[in-house]
Order: C-alpha cells, then structure tokens, then sequence
C-alpha cells in the first residue's frame, strides 16, 4: 500500500500544472459528461482509492490502479456522444504511455488519441470520436507506482436520440429478429392458436393461451442478441399484468420490464438487455379468457448492454479453503471424494486448495473433476504428512479410466513411504515435491493408461508398473522402475537412459521450450497468480532453487467466473483488459469466447468446463502474444462446432518465440456427457504455440456415442509453425487424430488409439489407403521431428479392420520421427506398418507392439 501525504501531493499538483500541455477553449455546446457516471476500472490501489473518486469532481480524491502497466479506468457515460475533449489531472504517479479510446459498447474500443510521451499534471487533450464508453488505456508507468488521477473529464455533446432507440442509448433495428424463429408457450387453446402464429409476421393468425394465470410465450432468437425493443399486438384478451424476461439459455431469466397496467392493443416497450431467448410472461389477465397475441415483435441493436464487470471477488462454494487449523479437513475431502469417486460424467467440479502450513494425518482421494493444490509459492510450503491418492476401487483395480482430475503444487511425505497415483489421461501431476516413492500403478497391479508429470521432485523411485505409457518432463526423480509401451522423459534429472524399444525408454536431455503453468497462491492474504517464466532447453524443475523466476497478477486483474456468468459477461471482461479465473463449473456459452489481448491469462480451477450451446467454437485465441489457457475442459455441444479451440487466424501469421502462446492442461471432449459434435477438436495456426498437455477425446463410452452420434473428423489441426507439443494424447477421431501442416514443428510425446467405432473397413477408407493414420505430417511440410510416439487399434464393432499405418510422413530429410510404435490391442484389428511403408505390421492376439527407432 502506498501512502503519499497531502503536502507533497498538493505539491505534486501545483509542479504538474506548470508541466500541462496548452488547454484550447472548447465549444459552448461542450458539457462535461463523465461526473457522477458508472465508472470502472482494471484494479485499485486500495478502497481509498477507488474508480469513482476520478469523476466525483472533487480533486481531493483520487484512483489509483496496481503498480503494472497494463491498466485502465473506464466511464459509461450512459448514452453515445460526440467526443472532443479529454482531460486527465494526474497525480504524481502518472503514465507517460496511454490511450483514449472510446466504445459504443465496452467490448470494441477504437483509440482517438494515443501517446508515448506523456507529462503528467494536467494534460487536456483535444480528440474527436463518439462512443457511450471512454477509456484511458494506460501502457506505460513513468513511475514505480500505479496509474493515480485526480480526475478523468470527458467533454462533448450527448447524441439527439430520437424514436426507435431502446434503453442501450445506440440504435435499435427495424428487423423483427423473432420472425420465424421457434417459439413456445406454456399453453394453447386449441390447435388453431399455437404459439408459432405469434412469430409467422402475419396480424391475422394468433397464439392464445389456457385461460389461467400465470401463462408465457417464448421466441429463441438463435443466438445471444442485444434486445432494445419488444412490441405485442394483442388481440382483445391481453394481460394488464406481465414481465419481458430475457435468457442466455431458457432457464435463468432476466426480468427487463414489468407491469401491472398494461393497455393492451400495440404496446411498444424501450428494453434493455442481453439473451437469446425472450419471454412474456404473463401475470394477470384481463379478461376472462386467456393471454392472446397476433404478433410477438423483439428488435435487437448494436449497442452491448452488458454492464462492465470488476475483477476480483470470491471464488465461488465449489472451492474448498482450508488451513492447518479448519476442522473436520479428512470428512470434507473424503465426503467430495465420495461424491465424484466413479462420477466420471458428471456436472460437479471441485478444488481443494491447502494455505500454506502443515497438515498431518491426511489422505486426501481424489476423484472426477476435482484438483487438489497448496497456495503457497512453492510446493515446500504446504505440507502434507500425508497423501493424495487415486486408486481404482471403483472399476476393480483397472485404472484406465481415471481421468479428469490434478495435483499441484503440494510437498508429501506418504504415510508409507510412497504415495499412489494410479491415472490415465488429462491427470496432470504438477509441480509437486514427494518426499518419497511414487507408485503410477493402482493397488493389485491392474492396467493403466497415463499419464503426465511436470516441474515435479520425487526424492525417490517412480514406480511405473502397468502403465502403458507415460511422459515426464522438467523434473527431478530418483529413479524409474520399468516400462510397457512408451515411457518419455525430457529434461528430467535421473531418468533412465535412451533405451528404446528395449528397454522402452525415450529420453532427451533438455525440453527445447517451456513455460510452467500459472498458479493461484496467496502473498499473505492476497491471492494473486503467479505466471512463470519461459525457459529454453529446461531441465529440472523452476522451483527450489531461490524465488521462482516469473510474474504475479493480483486477484483484481482477473474477471472470477463463477455460476451463471454468460459468454458476453465473459467477453465483456476480457474486452475490459481482465483475465479470467473460472471457477469449478460447467459454464454454456453461445458465442465463443475471444481471447484478443497479449498476454492475457485464463486459469481454469477444478477442471471448470465449457460447453458451447449452438455450434460455436467455444474459445478463440488471436494471433497475439504471450497468452496462457490453462485447466479447461471444452466438451462439444450438441449442434456441430467448426473446433473447440482455435489458436490464430485461419492460417499462420506473426511469429511469437519470444513470447508464445501456452496451452496446457486444456482437454478436449466430444461425446461421453452426451451427443456431442464437432468437426475438430483443436485447430492450432498460431507461429510458436507451446501445446503442454492435452488429452482431445472423441468418447468411447459414456453417453451419446456412436460413429454417426458424437461424430468428430479431427483431434487436432496444426497449422502453425514451429509448434511443439509436450504430452499429446489425442483418440478415436473418425480421420486423422493428428494432422500437422506447419513446418519446423517438435512433439514429444503421443498417444494415440484409433477409433474403436468405425462399423467397417469402407467407412474409413482414405482413398487408396486403407484408415487414417493417427499422426499425419502433410506433404508440403519440410521439416518436423517428433520423438516418443504410439498408435494403437482396437476395432471393437468390426475386428478385421486394417489400417496401413499408424503414422504418415512426407518422405524428406528434415522430416523425422524417433521411437514409433503401433499395436493391436487384442488383435481387434491391425497395422500394416508402422510410419508408411516401414515397419512390420502387427499380428495375432499378443498385444505385442511393432517397433521403428528411427524414421527415415
């Protein structure tokens, strides 16, 4: 906190004035528009110094923002208006770095004035520009303070406004948007008045309802809509007593005007709000009959109505806090375990989060969709005397279905000596300290199908056992047990050596590139997320050895997403300059959610997933640097999205090396929790984008699956360049899991099954070849490595399936893959080869895998 008495302020003052820039007298039709208006900003110093000090008209108070550059304090000034004039009265703590800009609805900003070289005191600025929502876009501190203003005046004149303008203050269309949409009512009166009549355009046909009250009639307007207008052309029963409601999803409803006077006849009603779907909702008739309705007109404008959000806040009920001395701590976890232990679909989410401290006694079994982490700034903080474990009780010791779920950031000393995490995909082991034994395989030696580990130290062995396969990068390990398949590391201290297939190790030295993934942490009793920085050609872990290398953003900078948030809430925010910090939840969108802003971070807590309603991609990230997403879930809807997440433009565009693009721990789901449809999972176009872990499933079980039901052509489309992939798990997409057409791209590590589904060899015949390869490197590329990679079939609908080979490679020299291997589980089907025409092919029912060291 930063506290600068009154004389040196007052001072600060007197010397900026002397400094000010040339003030031109402005028009007589100039009024000041900013005093007194809704004002909001990016963060705040502290409460003394909040957003509305700046336009209170007293230059005794003041705003101040968190001392970084990316900063911003907005007014709405209620309606547009013909911006000419700017002043901005700083105190001492100014920005040299700025922009005015100015939004007809708090998401587009246009910038009417920009500089580098700012003065401070009192700089008016002459500009010209029209919006309802003006914004100092701070860019650069001259201090090492916040952004501080005395006062921020916005001068100009206020738009006519005549007929036909909702209560947005922009322009409301002329178009009926509910004409011929789908509408329902609660009730008709008989088969010649259904609610349908109501949206068809024509005054001679009519919905009518039951003669009761309450009674509704709803429009669903096909997408999220800004409505400024609903007109009702009664017939003679019309209601004196209703509500127009609004919804983002039919549900939840929004009331935007209400009465209990209503005149009936043509009622046109000035509304305000955001929904996809319109209702009224009648209360009160006024006649004996039922509510009757020639026509239900809603007309929609341009202008946002979404109020700006402030970051910061609560984290919501399915965060769970606790510190050494909270009670009860065992019964909280094991009753959240019992809960989620085998509800693999279902919609609860949780994270539990540990203050710093020690905890003694604890086992703390995590199931479904639920993430356990400490809140200290590295992992030796929060102690568990302890363990967290996943076992597979529920499937009968096999564990190749425990997905969803996570650990971070922890220090354990197991109870035994070692502890057990039995996983298989999406799992993510992170940044954790085990002081001791790690055991990856479920109690009685079952089958398991994993997994990952990260910027972890395990002080002793890592007991591999069953799993299949598994990737460990950038950490310290006492030693490694065996393998199956595949066991990766890369950058790992005490790995095994380079042995593959025999044994089947992978191993490289170093990671090219990395960036740990962000973490919430408390700085005494402040949350803030910590955002490390890039390493290249990392080994071991970025803890342990002094302060951690990276950035801290208070809780303030973030937009908390928490239940019944909207995409436009959620678009508001970041077009505010907010980051997101979802909270567990399973959040519906319908419109996707656009990622715009360098360096802009989105954290997902508890495995908080999103569902896209009505065929969007649910998230969207521009071609712009530095963003982090991480801890997401992105499961199809059941209209077709085109992708669940696209990095970039529609092809490659600028490079970002410096400061790439991470996605990690971000899972991909189509089918399973139902019907779900999209023609990609993720379509990567964005220059140096660093993939960290994924698992993009199309489901091959659970609810709403079949080959023609949660239908998905591709797990991941890369069209960027020089993209790497660390920990790639893509399965069961009806063509190519994997197809990568940017050059100068590296994976390290992949694991693959092909499509159990595919009713016969015809549905995936790909021309002359018989399947899809799972990793398919496009011919126009020219350079590409990949190292630790495994395809596998099991064919379970038609068992004499034959795919030629598992990996597809343009034959040049700079293309190259290391340590492939493809295998027929059970003998459901076979490989022909490995990578093209190399490689023999697999055979029998022995489940033996079919080896390449090295391609070409």
């Amino acid at each position: 906190m930063r506290r600068v008495p009154a004389a040196v302020t007052a001072a600060a003052v007197v010397a900026g004035l002397a400094m000010a820039l040339p003030v031109t007298t402005a028009s007589a039709a100039d009024a000041l528009l900013s005093q007194g208006k809704t004002v909001t900003s990016s963060s705040t110093e502290n409460a003394g110094t909040p957003a509305t000090a700046a336009v209170d008209g007293n230059t005794g108070t003041r705003w101040s923002s968190a001392a970084t550059d990316q900063q911003w304090i907005q007014v709405d000034l209620g309606v547009s208006a013909a911006i000419d004039k700017v002043v901005l009265n700083w105190e001492a703590a100014y920005g040299d770095g700025y922009q005015i800009q100015t939004s007809a609805d708090g998401v587009a900003w246009t910038t009417i004035y920009t500089t580098t070289t700012g003065a401070g005191g009192v700089e008016t600025l002459n500009v010209s520009g029209t919006g309802r929502y003006v914004r100092m876009n701070g860019t650069h501190r001259h201090t090492g303070y916040g952004y501080s203003l005395w006062e921020f005046q916005v001068y100009g004149t206020p738009s006519g406004g005549t007929g036909g303008t909702g209560g947005t203050g922009g322009t409301c269309g002329t178009d009926n948007a509910a004409q011929g949409k789908t509408a329902t009512a609660s009730s008709t009166e008989n088969g010649g008045t259904l609610a349908s009549a109501a949206v068809d355009g024509n005054t001679g046909t009519r919905w009518a309802s039951a003669a009761s009250d309450p009674q509704w009639l709803q429009v669903d307007l096909g997408s999220s809509q800004q409505v400024c207008q609903v007109v009702l052309n009664w017939e003679a029963a019309y209601g004196d007593g209703y509500q127009i409601q609004l919804s983002p999803d039919g549900t939840n409803w929004n009331t935007v005007y209400t009465t209990t006077t209503g005149a009936g006849g043509v009622e046109t009603l000035n509304v305000s709000g955001t929904g996809r779907y319109v209702r009224m909702n009648g209360t009160h008739r006024h006649t004996g009959y039922g509510y009757s309705l020639w026509e239900f007109a809603v007309h929609t404008g341009s202008t946002s109505t979404v109020p700006p959000v402030q970051g910061g806040g609560d984290l919501g009920p399915n965060v769970k806090i606790f510190d050494p001395s909270t009670p009860n701590i065992q019964a909280t976890v094991d009753q959240i375990f019992a809960k989620q232990e085998s509800n693999q679909f279902g919609s609860d989410r949780y994270a539990l989060l540990f203050k710093p401290g020690t905890y003694s006694n604890i086992n703390a079994q995590i199931g479904f969709y639920t993430s356990i982490a400490g809140l200290g700034l590295n992992p030796d903080d929060t102690t568990f005397n302890g363990d967290v474990t996943v076992d597979a009780g529920w499937m009968q010791g096999n564990a190749t279905q425990n997905f969803w779920r996570s650990a971070e950031n922890l220090h354990l000393k197991p109870v035994s000596g070692t502890d057990r995490w039995a996983v298989s995909q999406a799992a993510p082991f992170r940044r954790m300290h085990v002081e001791g034994g790690l055991n990856l395989a479920p109690s009685g030696y079952g089958w398991a199908s994993g997994g990952y580990i990260a910027d972890s130290k395990i002080d002793g062995q890592v007991g591999n056992y069953s799993q299949q396969q598994w990737y460990t990068r950038d950490s310290s390990i006492g030693g490694f047990s065996n393998g199956v398949w595949n066991q990766t590391f890369s950058g790992v201290q005490g790995a095994p050596a380079q042995g593959f297939p025999n044994p089947p190790y992978t191993t490289l030295d170093t990671t090219p590139v990395s960036q740990e993934k962000p973490f919430l942490y408390l700085d005494g009793n402040d949350y803030k997320v910590f955002v490390p920085a890039k390493r290249t050609n990392a080994r071991g872990t970025d803890w342990g050895n002094g302060a951690p290398q990276g950035s801290s953003l208070p809780l303030s900078q973030f937009y908390v997403v928490k239940a019944g948030a909207t995409a436009a809430t959620i678009n508001q925010a970041l077009a505010q300059g907010l980051n997101l910090l979802f909270t567990p939840g399973v959040y519906h969108v319908d419109q996707s959610i656009n990622i715009t802003r360098p360096d802009t971070v989105v954290l997902g807590l508890g495995m908080a997933t999103i569902v896209p309603d009505n065929g969007v991609t649910a998230v969207k990230v521009a071609d712009v640097d530095g963003v982090k997403l991480s801890g997401l879930l992105l499961d199809a809807g059941t209209v077709n999205s085109p992708s669940l997440l696209q990095v970039g433009g529609s092809g490659p565009g600028a490079g970002h090396a410096a400061d790439p693009i991470v996605v990690q721990d971000v899972f991909v789901r189509v089918g399973g929790a139902g019907a779900g449809k999209a023609t990609a999972g993720m379509v990567i176009n964005s220059n140096n984008t660093i993939i960290d872990h994924t698992w993009i499933w199309r489901a091959d079980h659970g609810a709403g699956v079949g080959w023609d039901v949660n239908a998905s052509d591709y797990g991941m489309l890369v069209g960027g360049n020089d993209v790497l992939a660390t920990g790639l798990f893509v399965e069961h997409f009806k063509k190519y899991d994997v197809e990568w057409s940017g050059n100068g791209g590296k994976t390290i590590f992949f694991q693959n099954e092909i499509a159990y589904d595919a009713p016969n060899q015809a549905a995936v015949q790909n021309g002359a070849t018989k399947g899809y390869a799972a990793y398919k490197v496009d011919n126009n590329v020219t350079s590409h490595e990949a190292w630790g990679l495994g395809s596998y079939c099991y064919f379970n609908v038609d068992p004499t399936i034959v795919v030629d080979h598992g990996f597809e490679v343009p034959n040049t020299p700079n293309v190259k893959l290391h340590d492939i291997l493809v295998n027929s589980l059970g003998g459901n089907g076979q490989f022909n080869h490995v990578v093209n025409d190399t490689g023999a092919g697999t055979s029998g029912t022995s489940t033996t895998p079919s080896n390449v060291v090295s391609y070409p």
